[in-house]
């Protein structure tokens, strides 16, 4: 910015000199959200922002009761999936206790169970003088913000207000510096003074001191749940919208543009391919027959290594005048042939002029990159002076069905084809491997192997080694949670495949349904042959009987194998599922 100064303090000098210190945090997801605006007053002509989104929507709060949440803000993560049919948020300030519970400090300070079982009512809650009630009343008796637990030490302990700041400051810095332990002997004693019970008063020191690993302010706590709650609004709402907003926001957010797109088919959005002359660099909403839901047209920002400016170039040259050709397209947007070669190999040419992918490479082999101007001189004196050749007409064979999903993966990141698991279903069916929708069914205890991409791995420090796994398969996702025994037996698998088996026993908490691994295989060989197989397994619609011997009619066993046909080279043929690990 022009004439603009930064100055850099040390925060401890700004503290010295009694400057007011304000942290402005930058978040994707409000880039998101501001986009999401635009495209709906845009396209439906609703003007919304923050401040004006419908408040405490049930229809809302439904779907995030049911932790139908990918994609929102923080509240999207396996952690919060889970907690969110526990907590059953029905106004804005149970997003707000969601949002602050589910982090290290409240975990580690034993918050988190004692505040559900009141809120469920298995727990009665007692206050030992008014002042707490005052100060813990509206979340049960469970300090989980930082002012509640300055208000604590003053009210119960007797702290003055520079100590409580102390007291806040050595909670911020407690992984670094140790500094909670020290007001131990002062919180405890001063509680005692007040009347209140050894035991409670040593209870109520540890649970702060749990803040030393990360608790959220209030205020902060209740600014991330605007921006949940604002952004649930709009995926219940216009998920149409939503992606789209989503995709031109990326990277951000716990997962890929591939899933980000599966669960707005889930919700009945339509979502088109890549196009020469559809596409603009974001992707863009265009109309339907129903009324008020638009489809997603993927943008040339989703075409693997394409630049900025050769896609400015073509959307430029392009204007309302369609492209004809491969030939047409390369002369009048004079972008480079390797550019083209980046969107044919994203099929971006099949959707308008029905050429496949192998068919626009070879259009593009005959062109080359010099001067146009002077090229197309050359050719009308060529034109004048030799006679027309026809080249004969040749007769590419096509990909296998495999094939093209492999492709879609390496050059756009996702598919709008069959999922690569469905082609692995005869497979995985002869092994006895469930899909992950009837892992996620099974009954509590049950027994049973599934198998899927691996999507996201978390080891958060407060799970103590525990490991927490999203895979995905053709007919959605499956949780799985690995102890730390297990993990360290099967580290290298777990780390490394791409596409894993496994096998363990099912844990179900209400809605709350996990994987809990016992045992773990390494899939990316099957994956790996996914490119050599032309007919994607239908999954069974008939009797629940028949999901156990692959159903719809087929035997499996009559489907040619394709374990063992894998690319030793690791050529273009192994899908490449980027995965998003987290610790």
């Amino acid at each position: 910015m022009k004439d603009r100064q930064v100055v850099e303090w040390d925060k401890d000098d700004i503290d010295a000199l009694k400057f007011m210190k304000v942290d402005v945090l930058a978040l994707g997801m409000l880039t998101a959200m501001k986009r999401s605006f635009d495209l709906l007053s845009e396209h439906k002509g609703v003007t919304l922002d923050l401040a004006t989104i419908p408040a405490e929507d049930p229809r809302t709060y439904a779907m995030i009761r049911k932790a139908d949440t990918l994609g929102t803000f923080q509240i999207e993560s396996r952690a919060q999936m889970s907690m969110l049919p526990r907590m059953k948020p029905r106004t804005f300030y149970d997003l707000v206790i969601e949002v602050a519970i589910v982090r290290p400090g409240p975990i580690q300070g034993d918050m988190v169970h004692p505040y559900l079982r009141r809120r469920d009512g298995k727990e009665a809650v007692t206050f030992p003088t008014p002042e707490l009630e005052r100060v813990l009343g509206k979340t049960l008796g469970v300090p989980l913000f930082q002012e509640q637990a300055m208000q604590v030490s003053m009210v119960c302990a007797g702290f003055s207000a520079g100590e409580a700041d102390q007291l806040r400051r050595a909670m911020a810095t407690f992984k670094h510096t140790g500094g909670v332990s020290k007001f131990r002997d002062k919180l405890v004693n001063g509680m005692i003074a007040n009347g209140y019970t050894q035991e409670f008063a040593e209870k109520t020191f540890s649970q702060l001191e749990g803040f030393g690993s990360y608790g959220f302010p209030e205020s902060h706590a209740a600014s991330f749940a605007l921006i949940a709650y604002a952004s649930s609004w709009m995926k219940c709402w216009h998920p149409d919208v939503f992606c789209a907003a989503l995709l031109n926001s990326q990277p951000m957010g716990f997962y890929l543009p591939a899933q980000i797109v599966r669960d707005a088919r889930d919700h009945g959005v339509e979502v088109r391919p890549v196009c020469i002359n559809a596409s603009r660099w974001d992707c863009t909403l265009e109309p339907t027959d129903a009324e008020d839901r638009f489809a997603v047209r993927l943008g040339l920002r989703m075409v693997k290594g394409l630049a900025n400016d050769d896609a400015a170039a073509i959307v430029a040259a392009r204007a309302d005048e369609p492209f004809l050709s491969v030939d047409d397209l390369w002369r009048r947007a004079g972008a480079p042939a390797a550019s083209l070669v980046q969107l044919a190999e994203a099929d971006a040419f099949l959707p308008d002029l029905n050429l496949a992918r192998r068919d626009a490479l070879w259009a593009i082999k005959a062109l080359r990159d010099e001067p146009l101007p002077l090229f197309a001189a050359a050719a009308s004196r060529e034109q004048k002076t030799v006679p027309e050749i026809h080249e004969p007409v040749v007769a590419l064979r096509p990909m296998t069905a495999g094939r093209e999903v492999v492709e879609d993966y390496g050059h756009v990141g996702l598919t709008l084809r069959s999922h690569p698991v469905s082609f692995l279903r005869a497979d995985l069916r002869r092994r006895r491997i469930v899909t992950c929708q009837e892992a996620m069914q099974a009954r509590d205890r049950r027994w049973l192997e599934a198998a899927g991409l691996v999507l996201v791995r978390q080891r958060p420090g407060s799970a103590k080694g525990v490991m927490f796994l999203t895979m995905e398969d053709e007919t959605g996702a499956a949780n799985v949670v690995v102890w730390v025994k297990v993990f360290e037996k099967f580290r290298r698998v777990l780390l490394s495949s791409a596409m894993l088996g496994v096998r363990g026993r099912i844990q179900r908490e209400g809605e709350v349904v996990h994987l809990v691994a016992h045992q773990l295989t390494d899939l990316s060989a099957e994956l790996a042959s996914v490119g050599n197989r032309d007919t994607p397994f239908p999954l069974p619609h008939g009797r629940g009987d028949e999901a156990h011997h692959g159903g719809s009619g087929i035997d499996p066993r009559s489907l040619p194998k394709g374990r063992n046909i894998v690319d030793p080279y690791e050529h273009i043929d192994r899908i490449k599922v980027k995965t998003r690990d987290f610790r």
